[in-house]
């Protein structure tokens, strides 16, 4: 790829979508990219290589600027790594922390699930539980990730 090619073909080799490509340039993880005479971008090796880098650090879970930092620390190979592990050994923290979120969202689901007697409406102890937050064992419900709707996929913590 020594001429370099098109957003298209960059995108189809690295799994990263053109806007994303576009975006990620607009926030500086990307570098502009060479135009053609007819202005189109161009791509070489090195930015195929950042882009499977930056994919590969987004599925993780690392935030845009976590990703900078570690973009920053690769461009400097033979410093201390210290800073790329307290990046990563934060995230894990990030992970068991809604690890155990989840943990607690399914016991009480499960508990809402085993208190339903499978009667009417009117005795549902789901319904009753979402009705009345105070029958929850667990409390402090943050908004799930997974859903754009504040009132669903919540995640929970266990009281203090």
């Amino acid at each position: 790829m020594s001429k370099g090619v098109a957003i298209g073909s960059v995108a189809r080799k690295t799994g990263v979508k053109v806007p994303t490509i576009r975006y990620y340039e607009s926030v500086g993880l990307l570098p502009p990219p060479g135009r053609t005479a007819s202005n189109r971008r161009i791509y070489g090796d090195d930015a195929v290589r950042r882009l499977r880098f930056i994919r590969h650090a987004r599925e993780l879970g690392f935030d845009i600027e976590s990703v900078r930092t570690l973009l920053a620390l690769q461009g400097n190979p033979h410093q201390s790594c210290e800073a790329a592990d307290a990046i990563a050994r934060a995230r894990l923290s990030d992970v068991e922390r809604r690890l155990a979120g989840l943990a607690a969202l399914k016991l009480e689901l499960q508990r809402m699930i085993d208190g339903c007697r499978r009667g009417r409406v009117e005795t549902c102890r789901v319904i009753e539980v979402l009705a009345d937050h105070d029958q929850c064992v667990q409390h402090d419900h943050e908004p799930s990730r997974a859903s754009n709707r504040p009132s669903a996929g919540r995640s929970v913590r266990t009281k203090p």
